[in-house]
């Protein structure tokens, strides 16, 4: 396979899953934290990072609405739970490793 082939699918899978997300809000970035080690705030920085690498810069909140569909804060007011005693202790047994 060709590498622009390859990107060309991988954006598009990227973008499948940012839009996955964005439509599961129910699924608290704690609990992605938990099961899989990362969240959409791991996406934002990555993103960020990439920007960087291409000499564009961009800032945290920029990549934040890129990847959460709308500005964060209107994300956390919307969606964001509590974490609960349970996610906290799961979480923190995760940072042990």
């Amino acid at each position: 396979m060709e590498d622009t082939t390859r990107n060309e699918i991988e954006a598009t899978v990227f973008n499948r899953l940012l839009d996955h997300l964005r439509d599961r809000t129910d699924v608290q970035n704690i609990d992605l934290m938990i099961l899989a080690g990362f969240c959409r705030n791991c996406f934002s920085k990555w993103y960020k990072e990439a920007a960087e690498e291409r000499g564009i810069e961009l800032s945290l909140d920029e990549t934040r609405e890129i990847i959460y569909g709308m500005p964060y804060d209107e994300w956390k007011t919307k969606y964001q739970k509590e974490a609960t005693p349970e996610q906290l202790e799961a979480f923190n047994k995760t940072q042990d490793k």
